[in-house]
């Protein structure tokens, strides 16, 4: 029996036992489980922006789980510092260039793309100036003819020879034969034999093909008011929209106003190329779509022009082949629309000067669409065909107004029959 009661009490020993261990261990998970918790879950996100959250971390013994709740710590200065300076400083960059620095760009922007208005050299003798362009015409015709002239015998031949040189300058046919009978009889009358006299009888003669009563002024004011309308016309190649562009800074030279219409819609950058030419002297430019009515610009550059009460409204048209009947037709429209502001004033026919007699062609045709009132002869400079300013005037009975003698802005140059013909002479 005492054994009984001594296993029993044993038993109970050890189920107390037993017991009490099972107890204690639940505890110690129990009492772990609230250090880890600060490391699992987010409070210390949240407490971290706020001082409290020192504390925990130097009191924190668990260094080697505190890697999540270090890496609130360092974003917490990158939430503190730039965070709030950010937008202010990202602000100015936002607003300056809508409020202060598209305005001062701008205008520098414009200051610099705008050029800067020339001021046209003088057109008073001008072409004397620029005698000596004509070297090539002087040679050839001036010199040519000098040098036959002053031969100690003036016999058949030599005749034959001054007839050659003055046809090959293009002075023409009918100006050749005339030239050499005045000569001829001149020489042989008043026995003139010296080079000075030689040279002006010379330059008698040829003034006198020329023309020096004619009336060579472009008319670029209207005595009744409104804009005087000048058309410049020619084919493709002769330099008619830099011609216009010149023409425009001999006009301003001379203090006239003036605006350019470019009604060559047909070909690329020929509107561009005149604005550039317009905003140099200050001209303003009206020009339409590329392909548009060239009818409607002009109509609309002779408007701008009535409504800024200039003195002259220059229109380039677009360069038309002469063989090309529907094209000249167009060029007839174009001065109609014009003509219903008022009577257009000047026409200038512009003629490339090497081409010799093929302008005669050009010239005929483009009289009959419009009437031609005045030449103006381009690249006479780089050709030796000087006499084709006598054969075209004889032809037509238009005077020729303007040469061209140079690339340069100011080397167009109002005609003067006396300073051309001692360009010639030399």
């Amino acid at each position: 029996m005492e054994y009984v009661i001594l296993a029993v009490v044993i038993a109970v020993v050890a189920i107390g036992a037993i017991t009490g261990l099972v107890v204690s261990g639940k505890r110690r998970k129990e009492l772990d489980k609230p250090s880890q918790t600060p490391t699992i879950t987010a409070p210390p996100t949240a407490d971290t922006t706020s001082a409290p959250a020192k504390p925990a971390e130097t009191a924190a013994p668990p260094t080697a789980e505190q890697p999540a709740a270090a890496e609130p710590t360092v974003e917490k200065p990158a939430a503190e510092t730039p965070a709030a300076q950010k937008p202010a400083a990202q602000k100015p960059a936002v607003e300056e260039p809508a409020v202060e620095k598209p305005a001062e760009e701008v205008r520098i922007e414009e200051a610099e793309a705008a050029p800067a208005i020339e001021v046209p050299e003088p057109t008073a003798g001008r072409l004397v100036r620029l005698r000596s362009r004509l070297s090539r015409s002087q040679s050839t015709l001036g010199k040519g003819l000098l040098t036959l002239l002053s031969r100690d015998r003036l016999d058949e031949d030599t005749w034959e020879e001054i007839e050659e040189t003055l046809l090959t300058a293009d002075v023409g046919v009918g100006a050749t034969q005339e030239l050499v009978d005045n000569l001829r009889t001149r020489v042989k009358v008043l026995g003139t034999r010296t080079p000075d006299e030689l040279r002006g009888l010379l330059r008698e003669e040829l003034v006198k093909l020329i023309g020096p009563d004619t009336d060579r002024t472009v008319h670029s004011v209207k005595t009744d008011g409104g804009p005087a309308v000048v058309l410049v016309v020619g084919v493709n190649g002769v330099g008619k929209t830099t011609t216009t562009g010149k023409l425009a800074r001999v006009l301003v030279a001379d203090g006239r106003r003036v605006v350019l219409g470019a009604a060559d819609t047909f070909r690329a950058a020929a509107a561009d190329q005149l604005q550039t030419w317009g905003e140099r002297v200050g001209a303003h430019t009206v020009r339409g779509p590329e392909g548009g009515d060239p009818a409607s610009v002009a109509f609309d550059a002779v408007k701008q022009g009535i409504t800024e009460k200039v003195d002259t409204v220059l229109v380039d048209t677009a360069g038309r082949l002469h063989t090309k009947t529907g094209l000249m037709d167009e060029l007839g429209k174009v001065k109609r629309v014009v003509e219903k502001h008022g009577p257009v004033d000047e026409v200038l026919l512009v003629l490339d000067a090497t081409t010799g007699q093929n302008g005669l062609v050009q010239a005929r045709v483009f009289a009959e669409v419009v009437d031609i009132t005045g030449i103006a002869l381009t690249k006479l400079d780089g050709t030796a065909k000087g006499g084709i300013v006598i054969s075209v005037q004889r032809e037509l009975g238009v005077p020729v107004k303007l040469i061209g003698l140079g690339e340069g802005a100011d080397d167009l140059a109002p005609f003067e029959p006396g300073a051309f013909v001692d360009a010639l002479l030399g």
